[in-house]
């Protein structure tokens, strides 16, 4: 079985093959999901804000109220 060095905690370790593939499997994962989490606060604010400087929200309520006029 061969060997592969990951480095944790500013060490370099030697593991096991299977070992080092689960250590990046579950750092890329961790990166993947911040990454995500990072593209979805920037698409809600960036629309949050947009449609406050253009003065648009139409909110439920507001809607009501101009059917009703």
């Amino acid at each position: 079985m061969s060997k592969q060095v990951i480095t944790s905690g500013g060490e370099d370790h030697v593991v096991r093959e299977d070992t080092a593939k689960s250590f990046r499997g579950v750092h890329w994962a961790l990166a993947s999901i911040a990454a995500f989490l990072v593209i979805m606060a920037l698409l809600f604010f960036g629309g949050f804000f947009s449609s406050l400087i253009r003065g648009d929200v139409d909110s439920p309520a507001t809607i009501e109220r101009q059917a009703g006029r």
